[in-house]
């Protein structure tokens, strides 16, 4: 049991970090509602938005630079090693 949960944190903390790196990505990208491209961008703000919106709430606003995602990457990778080594 143990190591499927080993394995359930390095699977959604990896699935996480592609997902926020692909917002960071997107970010540097317009995508058009009418993009066949719309529906994964949607998604994957979806996805990283219960994360990176609290973090971005509590930094203090750098105008045109959003440091949320690398805060984010940062404590996921903080919080990974902790549970991992918990749960070893």
């Amino acid at each position: 049991m143990s190591s499927l949960l080993i394995e359930f944190v390095s699977v959604l903390t990896f699935v996480m970090w592609v997902a926020i790196l692909g917002r960071v990505i997107m970010s540097w990208v317009s995508v058009d509602r009418s993009s066949p491209f719309y529906p994964v961008v949607a998604i994957i703000c979806e996805i990283t938005e219960p994360i990176l919106g609290p973090i971005r709430s509590v930094l203090p606003n750098l105008g045109m630079i959003d440091l949320s995602p690398m805060v984010a990457l940062l404590l996921m990778g903080f919080i990974r090693q902790i549970l991992l080594s918990a749960l070893n």
